[in-house]
């Protein structure tokens, strides 16, 4: 498979996210113990965010020296598409771990630990899966078809049940976690496993690592699809995949207490993958633009978003009242 990149690409990129991960643990982690600010989770997504658009600019000024503007603009705007789609798909992946931490009771300071573990699985997944991707695709054709009928039922599912509240007490990996390892009743410090009276104990905090753990899998399987539907340049797909998901600790500060005000969000994004996953499965009738694709994804987010302020999302009956 053709790809814009060279090994030494590769090679600076890898090194780009290895500091770009030590950075984010120093920024995030700076005060022990205390809360990360609104202010301070907002000017780091920023950086973040920005740091992704010099990467896009520096890539188009690259390749337009080399291969000329047609080929540069194209492979920007499926940078752009690409990093747009998953840093969306990265917002609803950030609703599950703020789920996840409210129902076991995780405290800021261990939060921000888990979600450096989650950033970094996400990113070992991602690659391993891109590689995986990109070899099916290149070896069996019809692999696209696949993808497109996993973004298209995926979408739909998610719109059906974008109401429901999931009940992370009756979730599989949790109920055979409590059913073959004992887990405490009490964290313990960032430990993971204690040992109590000879006997081995895992922590709450155990649980959570491989709840997120889980999540990241199951969203890798959603995001890599609709990335190979933009670009099916390996390295457009990677760099615009780690991109999305570094700053991700930032982006779950900023947006925890916003997440039932953008209650509309899901639906956006439900929709979006239905898009792709239509756009993959036309991609030998007629290949959608991925300019038309790239306007899709920002109006549709656009839309979902200001709809979610604009109507109020009427709130949580509380048993008990209401009752005579």
């Amino acid at each position: 498979m053709e790809s814009i990149g060279t090994w030494y690409w590769y090679a600076g990129f890898a090194a780009f996210v290895v500091v770009a991960i030590a950075v984010d643990l120093l920024a995030l982690d700076s005060k022990a113990g205390g809360k990360v600010t609104f202010r301070q989770a907002f000017s780091w997504s920023i950086v973040w965010i920005g740091l992704a658009l010099v990467f896009n600019a520096l890539l188009w000024v690259y390749l337009e020296r080399k291969f000329g503007s047609e080929v540069a603009n194209r492979s920007a705007t499926e940078f752009f598409t690409g990093y747009l789609l998953e840093k969306s798909l990265a917002v609803d992946n950030l609703f599950v771990f703020l789920m996840l931490f409210t129902f076991f009771g995780v405290s800021p300071f261990l939060q921000r630990r888990v979600l450096i573990i989650g950033v970094i699985g996400a990113i070992v997944l991602r690659a391993i899966m891109i590689v995986i991707g990109a070899w099916l695709i290149a070896q069996f054709h019809w692999v696209l078809y696949l993808f497109g009928v996993i973004l298209l039922v995926t979408g739909v599912k998610m719109m059906m049940f974008a109401e429901v509240e999931p009940d992370i007490n009756s979730n599989p990996i949790l109920r055979f976690m409590r059913k073959h390892i004992r887990i405490a009743d009490e964290y313990h410090g960032d430990k993971f496993s204690i040992l109590k009276d000879g006997v081995r104990w895992y922590t709450p905090l155990f649980a959570v690592v491989v709840m997120v753990a889980i999540t990241d899998v199951i969203f890798a399987v959603d995001s890599i699809p609709a990335i190979f539907a933009i670009t099916l340049d390996p390295f457009i797909v990677l760099t615009s995949n780690v991109f999305a998901v570094l700053g991700l600790r930032a982006l779950y500060f900023m947006l925890a207490d916003l997440a039932d005000r953008f209650h509309l969000l899901k639906y956006g994004i439900a929709f979006i993958l239905v898009f792709i996953g239509i756009k993959m499965l036309l991609i030998d009738v007629y290949k959608i633009p991925v300019g038309f694709a790239l306007s899709v994804v920002g109006i549709v987010l656009a839309i979902s978003m200001v709809a979610s302020l604009w109507i109020t999302r009427p709130p949580k009956a509380i048993p008990g009242q209401g009752q005579s």
